[in-house]
């Protein structure tokens, strides 16, 4: 482990002590455990499968803490291990989703019909792999839409199970005030959605968990309802980008077409060919995180459609987003 570069990294990032030394102490305790399964191992070369047994230690310790899987993505960054960061991140990307939907449905239901729909499901740990979860999740939803009809169920998933704080979406509301109507908003959206693009493509870094090539940058371009949205009338019309582009645009195979496009660690590895995917009801939580950028920028709550989901058997995930009538 390089402690000094990694101190200074951290450090770079105005990051505190009380953030600093634990992470520094969890990573010498990565290295120790990667050495005790080979004294040779490389925190440099460690992959995917290192990071999930690493963490199912965690998990038995009682370590499993959001920081600790931060400070495993933040050394692959700094040492250039890009399977690393992406192992820590996905083990922690959604996690609180499921804890979510417990408390949602006691809210909406009761605790009685909360309890019936979890029976016999416990919340998994944080650091659970995303193999794990969907077999979870397709459960609960299943059994949600036994017990409810299909707006009562939008009702619920519709409002999102993702922590998205207000102040995530600040620079988008200055953005959209600035430019004075939706359609600028989302002309200058695409600019800069294509720009962070090209600037990943150049550097070599990753867009959340994805490298970028020319070949996605122009499908993006190929793509606005992928680059900005595009309104029509009172509504957007927005089309997820792959979450592993350059898999989805070379693979032929429409399962695993549908597979490399989910972005969803609740859902994605039940769409591996001959699993049954989670129900398609579940995809109204993404149309909740697409349309919060828009509700903070208006501030009031909007309304949301899935039109189109690689759960149900589409090639794409699309979501049409309800504007006040009038909306500028």
């Amino acid at each position: 482990m390089n402690r000094e570069g990694f101190r200074a990294y951290l450090e770079k990032r105005s990051l505190p002590e009380t953030v600093i030394s634990p992470s520094m102490a969890l990573v010498e305790r990565f290295e120790q455990f990667a050495n005790q399964e080979d004294p040779d191992a490389s925190l440099e070369a460690a992959d995917q499968a290192a990071i999930h047994r690493f963490a199912k230690a965690l998990i038995l310790d009682g370590a499993n803490t959001w920081d600790n899987f931060v400070a495993l993505a933040r050394y692959g960054t700094f040492v250039g291990n890009q399977a690393m960061y992406v192992a820590a991140i996905e083990l922690i990307d959604g996690a609180e989703a499921m804890e979510n939907l417990h408390r949602k449905l006691g809210e909406a239901l009761g605790a009685d019909t909360r309890d019936r729909l979890f029976e016999g499901i416990a919340l998994p740990a944080l650091g659970s792999t995303n193999h794990e979860r969907p077999k979870l999740m397709a459960t609960v939803v299943d059994r949600l839409e036994q017990a409810c009809d299909a707006a009562t169920c939008k009702r619920i998933l519709g409002r999102g199970l993702r922590n998205l704080e207000d102040s995530w979406y600040e620079e988008q509301r200055e953005k959209y005030e600035q430019s004075g109507s939706i359609e600028a908003y989302l002309e200058l959206k695409g600019r800069d959605f294509l720009a962070e693009l090209e600037a990943h493509e150049q550097r070599g870094t990753l867009f959340f968990t994805q490298p970028i090539t020319h070949e996605v940058i122009k499908f993006v371009q190929a793509h606005p309802e992928i680059a900005s949205g595009v309104r029509r009338g009172d509504t957007i019309y927005e089309t997820k980008i792959p979450h592993q582009a350059i898999e989805y645009l070379h693979e032929t195979d429409p399962d695993l077409k549908r597979y490399h496009y989910c972005h969803c660690p609740w859902a994605k590895e039940s769409l591996r060919p001959g699993r049954k995917p989670v129900s398609a009801t579940f995809c109204h939580c993404s149309a909740a995180f697409h349309k919060r950028p828009y509700e903070v920028m208006l501030g009031r709550p909007l309304d949301a459609d899935v039109l189109e989901s690689v759960l149900k058997g589409d090639s794409v995930c699309r979501f049409a987003i309800h504007l006040p009538p009038g909306t500028p």
